[in-house]
């Protein structure tokens, strides 16, 4: 899952890799947690022929997903993820997958092995980012609920799928990457269907993401400085397959 993350990027960077017209200033954000506002990408409406103006916008929202038909959110679980592989059929994101897909702009994200019940290994939260650094892109849905009176909020959840090799020494799930050349496809509601993205929905690469152990300061929303991110010892090393521990015992594995 991806319960926590962070954008440290500049406003300029974001315009560049997104080919966006403005985005507001913002601080950078160490410790984003659910419900606080969070940045995300979509599709601009339609230009009119002619015009130069960008087919993306940034806009912020709640982290928290909402389905339009929820009366009461107070009586709704909280929705900060999605599951890729049964999205398109779960009445919550059904619509959003077919009409409402979005970017979600990120440094890395926080992750937490936890040891099996009744291990005396404690649990170890994880940084994990770009080898390369730079922005990432999660795979999001976006809807706007509606109130009674009128009154409207912007919510979205991050779709995640299986881990790959990497992520899954610290857990089974991680957020969908959706790669550069692909951010079009991907925000294209009016001619891709969900089944023609579908092939997006993978893990990232193998060598994309490294993990840094790091405090579990990172626990409390209100810890929101830079050194949130600083290595630490591991207090319990994520755990290996034997079959992995056979290969680091032959020099063919390391664990990050």
């Amino acid at each position: 899952m991806c319960g926590r993350f962070a954008l440290t990027a500049s406003p300029e960077e974001l315009l560049e890799l997104f080919g966006l017209l403005k985005v507001e200033d913002f601080p950078a954000r160490f410790n984003i947690a659910p419900t606080q506002p969070i940045l995300i990408i979509v599709a601009s409406e339609r230009p009119e022929p002619g015009s130069n103006l960008p087919d993306r916008k940034a806009m912020l929202v709640r982290w928290g997903f909402t389905p339009g038909w929820v009366k009461d959110p107070r009586s709704f679980p909280l929705l900060i993820n999605a599951r890729a592989e049964t999205a398109t059929e779960k009445a919550a994101f059904r619509a959003a997958m077919r009409h409402r897909r979005i970017l979600v702009p990120a440094s890395g994200f926080y992750e937490w092995h936890r040891p099996p019940k009744g291990s005396p290994d404690a649990s170890q939260a994880y940084w994990v980012r770009p080898k390369k650094g730079g922005i990432v892109a999660f795979a999001g849905l976006m809807e706007t609920w509606s109130s009674a009176d009128g009154s409207e909020v912007d919510t979205a959840a991050i779709l995640t799928t299986g881990a790959n090799k990497v992520i899954r020494r610290i857990h089974d799930r991680m957020p969908v990457v959706i790669p550069p050349e692909e951010f079009s496809r991907w925000l294209d509601c009016t001619t891709q269907e969900p089944r023609a993205i579908a092939d997006l929905l993978i893990p990232a690469p193998e060598d994309f993401f490294e993990a840094i152990p790091v405090s579990d300061r990172v626990n409390k929303v209100a810890n929101v400085g830079p050194g949130l991110q600083d290595e630490v010892t591991p207090v319990a090393s994520a755990k290996r397959t034997p079959a992995e521990d056979r290969e680091k015992d032959n020099g063919q594995l390391t664990l990050f």
